[in-house]
């Protein structure tokens, strides 16, 4: 047992030193953490990260798809490119929050295009408000676990990760959940990511993308059910907005008594018109990081699969995950008198300033939830949740595009 707890507390340093020096060749000392990279670039956020941890980089043998991993920071996937060292950052580093030093009580925020976290929110069953308590921001809390405290590498090669964490969390109806959570990140090839999607990818087109299988285990002594409260394994992905910037929902046509509303569009407030839209069954969202907006959608609405395309930096993102049309979802929204049983699916989020005009980023998020988990002791709930990065000319991007989402990118640019 004594060994066992030695080797998972030196195998992050050993295998986050090891894959620096085997799999990139960076380190502080090296002569490519000595080049200096534009603000913006993969190359720059590798540098700036590698400040603040002892990074795991997946990549591909020809340099081109790498993605970086952090065990210190909660198993995130911080960032990502498909043009090596000088394409751009693909995923939204919160530099101010790092630059600051300080640790907030509520959340803290240091960004990641892809991070594990736990549902609901908000709510009868919400892990981070306390029993009792109003639920304001004020007494808003996220879990440490999922937040500061460092995750477990269990394994780590050139193309995946597997991390590892125990965590006990209190939920506002009083019950004390403990789980085991296992996460892993693997790279996709270009073959792996053609076979995912069931495309081709146009010639001219470049690629990263990574499936991330994250599961929650029950360690309890009771089982999880509708009295005790319960959890579920919530997905969010951070990106950088753009004036231009617009993220994509497909979702499934019917009468609203069979599969529910749309949407859910008034988390924040009703969005206005200049920043969502509905056309023949599709869902836009203007992601500019100027106007804090967000949408929800149920499991039988959406179809599983959303998209972002900036114009500007001609990258169009995909995401798609598990979905079960049938099963329970959580409510996350801050209100206690909402059904705790009737929740989203799938979450879209574009930042934009408080009414005190502060702003966290700006950013904008693509999320997935599993249903929710109501298991025995022992028993384990699994959510798959895939990020696609492409990048290179908007007419070839734009193939991909109309058989994945089922438009052409024209329409994206011309909706708003």
């Amino acid at each position: 047992m004594l060994l066992k707890q030695i080797y998972r507390t030196l195998l992050p340093a050993m295998v986050g030193s090891a894959l620096l020096l085997s799999c990139t060749g960076i380190k502080k000392t090296s002569e490519n953490m000595e080049k200096e990279y534009e603000k913006g670039t993969f190359g720059y956020d590798l540098n700036y990260l590698s400040d603040k941890d002892s990074l795991i980089i997946l990549k591909s043998p020809d340099d081109q798809a790498q993605v970086i991993l952090s065990a210190k920071y909660q198993g995130k996937v911080f960032t990502s490119t498909a043009n090596g060292l000088d394409g751009n950052s693909l995923g939204f580093v919160n530099y101010k929050v790092f630059d600051s030093g300080q640790i907030d009580e509520h959340m803290n925020g240091y960004g990641g295009e892809n991070r594990f976290w736990l549902g609901p929110e908000g709510g009868q069953y919400s892990i981070y408000f306390e029993p009792g308590k109003e639920q304001i921001y004020d007494n808003w809390h996220t879990p440490k676990s999922i937040d500061t405290e460092e995750w477990n590498i269990e394994s780590a090669t050139s193309t995946e990760m597997l991390l590892t964490k125990d965590i006990t969390v209190k939920n506002y109806q009083g019950t004390t959940l403990n789980l085991f959570v296992d996460r892993k990140i693997l790279l996709l090839s270009e073959e792996e990511i053609t076979t995912k999607l069931g495309i081709q990818l146009p010639e001219g087109v470049n690629s990263v993308a990574y499936t991330t299988h994250n599961k929650i285990t029950n360690k309890n002594d009771f089982e999880w059910t509708d009295k005790t409260g319960t959890i579920c394994i919530w997905m969010l992905d951070m990106f950088n907005p753009s004036d231009s910037a617009v993220t994509i929902v497909p979702y499934n046509s019917g009468d609203e008594p069979k599969l529910g509303a749309v949407a859910t569009t008034d988390y924040f407030g009703e969005i206005p018109s200049d920043y969502l839209k509905v056309e023949n069954d599709i869902l836009y969202l203007k992601t500019d990081g100027k106007y804090r907006s967000k949408i929800g959608m149920n499991p039988k609405r959406t179809k599983g699969i959303a998209g972002n395309y900036d114009p500007i930096t001609k990258r169009l993102t995909i995401i798609t995950f598990d979905v079960e049309p049938n099963s329970v979802y959580l409510n996350q929204e801050w209100n206690t008198k909402k059904n705790p049983l009737v929740g989203d699916a799938l979450n879209a989020y574009n930042d934009g300033p408080l009414e005190d005009g502060s702003i966290m980023g700006p950013f904008l998020e693509l999320e997935s939830c599993s249903p929710a988990a109501f298991l025995k002791p022992g028993e384990s709930l699994s959510h798959r949740h895939n990020v696609f990065h492409f990048v290179g000319k908007e007419a070839e991007l734009s193939l991909i595009a109309e058989k994945l989402l089922g438009l052409n990118l024209e329409k994206v640019k011309m909706i708003f």
